[in-house]
């Protein structure tokens, strides 16, 4: 999984076999700023279960702007925004 960062937020990608497609990829929030990714193709015995967890600092991101897409060429791209920092 590769994890980029910018001023507005995260765009995370990784390129998954062709045989995963989008039913067979979840995307779930965990408590403490982690993003947990799971692609399963259950009917395969082999090159099958991919998992990643990914950490942010805390109070970062916004988990309600988490938009994921799974392209034809199995590429999975997820972009994660930034909560807006408030200067004092």
């Amino acid at each position: 999984m590769d994890v980029q960062s910018s001023l507005s937020g995260y765009t995370l990608t990784v390129q998954l076999p062709d045989h995963i497609k989008h039913e067979m990829v979840t995307i779930s929030v965990l408590k403490g700023n982690k993003l947990k990714v799971i692609a399963d193709a259950w009917h395969m015995e082999t090159e099958c279960h991919y998992e990643w967890v990914i950490n942010f600092p805390p109070h970062d991101i916004d988990m309600g702007g988490v938009h994921a897409q799974l392209d034809p060429s199995g590429l999975l791209a997820i972009d994660v925004c930034r909560r807006p920092r408030h200067h004092v």
